[in-house]
Parts: C-alpha cells; sequence; structure tokens
C-alpha cells in the first residue's frame, strides 16, 4: 500500500458515479491516513448513477468553501471534468499522469483532478492524487496572467457574452 505525503491542502471533496465507486473508495481509504478532512460526496455503492449529480456535489463543496480541492471519478474521467466545468469557479482537468496533475495546479490553479477508474489502475491513481494533492498554484506573472485569462471566459459566459451552438437534430 502506498502512503500519500501530506497535502497543501486541508479539506478535499471526493465523488464519482458507479464505474468510479470501487476506486473512489480506495483513494478515500488512502487519504484517511492523513491529517485531512474528507468530504464524500457519493456514490455510496456501485448502483448505476449518474456522473453531473457528483460533479455538482463536489463542486458545491469547494464554491461554498468546505473543501480546498476535489477528485471526481467516473469510468473515462471525461464526463466528470466536462460537468464540473460548467460550474463556475471550478478548473477541472482529466490528468492520467502526475506531470499534468502538478503542472495543472502549479500554472492553471485547477482545483477538481478527473482520473478515469477504467482507464488507469489503483497505484497510478494514488501517484496522481498526491501529485495534485501535494502541489501549489505558482502565481508567477504569465500563470496568473493566464488564469485571469481564464477568470474573464467565465465572467463573460455568466453575463451571457457568448451564445449556444446549434444543437443537433
Amino acid at each position: 500500500m502506498t502512503v500519500l505525503k501530506q497535502p497543501v491542502c486541508q479539506r478535499v471533496a471526493i465523488g464519482g458515479d458507479h464505474a468510479g465507486f470501487p476506486m473512489k473508495e480506495m483513494v478515500c481509504e488512502q487519504l484517511s491516513h492523513l491529517d485531512l478532512t474528507v468530504i464524500d460526496c457519493g456514490a455510496h455503492d456501485d448502483s448505476p448513477s449518474d456522473f453531473p449529480d457528483f460533479a455538482e456535489a463536489v463542486g458545491q463543496e469547494l464554491i461554498s468553501g468546505r473543501a480546498e480541492r476535489g477528485i471526481l471519478v467516473c469510468g473515462s474521467g471525461v464526463g466528470v471534468s466536462v460537468a464540473a466545468n460548467k460550474i463556475p469557479g471550478i478548473r477541472a482537468s482529466l490528468c492520467h499522469d502526475t506531470y499534468s496533475a502538478h503542472q495543472g495546479v502549479e500554472h492553471d490553479d485547477m482545483n477538481v483532478l478527473c482520473i478515469g477508474a477504467r482507464v488507469i489502475g489503483p497505484a497510478v491513481a494514488f501517484e496522481i492524487v498526491e501529485a495534485f494533492l501535494s502541489a501549489r498554484f505558482s502565481p508567477q506573472e504569465r500563470h496568473q496572467r493566464r488564469v485571469d485569462k481564464i477568470l474573464e471566459i467565465e465572467k463573460k459566459a455568466l453575463n451571457g457574452g457568448y451564445q449556444r451552438p446549434p444543437q443537433p437534430n
């Protein structure tokens, strides 16, 4: 069993659908060994469930300030990433390697890690979670400038600055 290093944050929200449930449980077990508050947003079993519900629940924990970082797990990681990024203030990314997990925090101030339980195994998942939770945003001018641009895009979208694309028939 790999034991994770102590993360830089104190409160982590985690959630995942039925496909992510077994891996979510394994990650929760790993995190339970740390001096950290883990907020389990479900699923609580492997019965069929919908990933957007858990992406929203984890996002709400971050937006409310009850959690500082979030972890989402579904089959591929793609669905939870798409859903989480619809929530203003959430910067979620699908990461299946440690470099992306820490670089996403350091350069892009990523606050939600998304992983695919059907894509990677537990050992790799633990390493990715450790890289994500151990990283800090590096507010170098170029990184902050880019995050500020992301926030401007979000603000524009919230104020109706974008039109919906045509929906397929």
